[in-house]
């Protein structure tokens, strides 16, 4: 489309982005003679998508804040739906990662006050995260992606409810990762995640396994700022870890408060646009990006798009075909193989050594949930993605357990599914908004707050951990193997789980076994 122009007035000059639901491009509006960004709906996209489009468009519409991506326009032209926002050069937060305390403060405050803002007028962002920020090259924080916004108050009905992604769970607050009801604390708590992996460079939060995360975000406390980073200022650390409180009444009660409390924390001596600036001097490389779901920022270099290489198992040949001709059909994605049960799933990975494996867990012949751990284990650099209708929580942790990168149902959107297999790419570990809430249940359904084991018993479950037999256990403990069999039925009807493997890994999860002392009986 680039040349054409969008109702007599916006003129295509360059793409600078697209994803599986939209194309984004850098144009001039012909009127005011000024450059925007257009983003347009691609033709296939699901209804679900559409409505989250215009919803996107009204929810911006009500914001007029500097620190927040201006939209200016929403039209048709012929078949083409599309939206026109403010043209932001800049780069992504997290390219700032790790900085300096009063860059973080001051960060942290632009980014409260336009959160105040929205929740004043009546939005929640629930989806604050470093890839939503952008940050020019005066110094100016830019949030972007208000598609997702909820009101605060009503029963508005929500376009991504269940099996929507949600993406890394890095950045959810406890109320997201339980399905409760949002209020705007759950911003301040996604802030807060932001502003302490700014400030030290790691996540407070974070694990390979995305229970865990879940978990963790639920249960466990932050550790300290200045666990990891010198010369944290005390207030300034107190702020992040108020922001971080698991109780949402701990937390700030308003975005505002939060941005006055870190607005005290800033010094006059160094100015921070200044910093930003300096810092901009030493890369010239601008990003061009008109934010908003599903775009892919790039560069004045317009790099291309690595290729996504792809390999299907799923036992509905139809199904399979569909999805196949839809991920083709995205620029960046290329479907290498087809297989319709785990076996084949198994052959075509090591015949094509795809990136992302999609795999139906209920397949007939060897299921794909046989088949994972054998895929896992012999080609590890492949990522799995498990695409299937099962939301059983028991399914669900054995498929985490056994290695998966991510759980999707398969009422997702194609929008989302697409989105998913890029997050997985990355290294990032996704759920759909339902899945995450059933392993929050589960995880926490089975968490006992006292230590169940008394010292053989610990030392027991330590080697059920290793990876001993009960043989072994018995020889390496003095023990028979009798009694040992018999104290692990035992643990394991205490813990209510169905094998002493799932035993173990609950006493893990809990602390009351650790890896460390593997090394004893090693």
């Amino acid at each position: 489309m680039i040349g054409q122009t969008l109702n007599s007035r916006y003129r295509l000059d360059d793409m600078i982005g697209e994803g599986s639901t939209a194309v984004v491009y850098r144009a001039r509006d012909l009127r005011l003679e000024r450059d925007v960004a257009v983003k347009v709906l691609l033709p296939h996209v699901h209804e679900t998508t559409r409505k989250r489009f215009k919803r996107e468009a009204l929810a911006a519409a009500k914001l007029n804040h500097a620190n927040i991506m201006n939209i200016y326009d929403v039209g048709e032209d012929g078949d083409h739906q599309f939206l026109v926002v403010e043209y932001i050069q800049g780069q992504p937060l997290h390219s700032l990662f790790p900085s300096a305390a009063k860059l973080v403060a001051e960060v942290g405050y632009q980014i409260c006050q336009a959160l105040d803002y929205a929740h004043r007028i009546g939005l929640i962002h629930r989806d604050i995260k470093p890839a939503n920020i952008y940050y020019t090259q005066s110094g100016q924080i830019k949030i972007m992606d208000f598609g997702l916004a909820i009101p605060r108050t009503g029963d508005a009905k929500r376009l991504t409810a269940m099996g929507t992604i949600i993406g890394t769970p890095a950045y959810l607050s406890p109320e997201q990762a339980q399905g409760l009801k949002l209020d705007q604390r759950t911003d301040i708590y996604s802030t807060g995640i932001v502003l302490y992996e700014m400030l030290t460079g790691i996540l407070p939060f974070d694990a390979d396994d995305i229970g865990s995360i879940l978990l963790q975000q639920v249960k466990k406390e932050a550790e300290p700022p200045s666990k990891y980073v010198d010369e944290v200022p005390l207030d300034l650390e107190n702020i992040i870890l108020k922001s971080l409180e698991k109780k949402r009444e701990a937390r700030f009660e308003s975005a505002d408060a939060m941005a006055q409390a870190l607005y005290a924390t800033l010094h006059d001596e160094d100015s921070v646009t200044e910093i930003l600036r300096r810092r901009n001097g030493k890369d010239n490389e601008t990003v061009e990006t008109p934010g908003g779901s599903g775009t892919v920022q790039t560069t004045e270099a317009n790099q291309l798009t690595p290729t996504v290489r792809i390999v299907l198992a799923d036992d509905h040949a139809l199904t399979r075909q569909s999805l196949a001709f839809f991920l083709e059909d995205i620029k960046g994605f290329k479907v290498v193989g087809q297989a319709s049960d785990g076996q084949e799933a198994f052959n075509m990975v090591g015949e094509h050594n795809p990136d992302v494996l999609l795999l139906d867990l209920n397949m007939p012949g060897t299921s794909g949930m046989t088949i994972l751990p054998h895929i896992r284990e012999s080609y590890p650099e492949v990522k799995v993605l498990v695409l299937t209708g099962r939301d059983e929580n028991s399914y669900i942790m054995e498929a985490l357990r056994a290695g998966a990168h991510g759980y999707v149902l398969k009422t997702s959107s194609e929008h989302d599914l697409a989105d998913s297999i890029r997050e997985v790419v990355t290294g990032r570990l996704i759920l759909g908004r339902g899945v995450a809430e059933k392993v929050v249940e589960y995880l926490i359904e089975r968490e006992v707050t006292d230590d169940p084991f008394n010292g053989t018993e610990k030392d027991i479950m330590t080697c059920v951990a290793a990876g001993f037999d009960n043989a072994k256990i018995a020889d390496k403990l003095g023990l028979s193997e009798t009694d040992v069999a018999k104290r692990i039925m035992e643990i394991i009807d205490r813990l209510e789980v169905t094998s002493k493997t799932e035993a173990a890994l609950v006493a893990l999860r809990a602390g009351w076994i650790s890896l460390d002392e593997l090394h004893r009986f090693s």
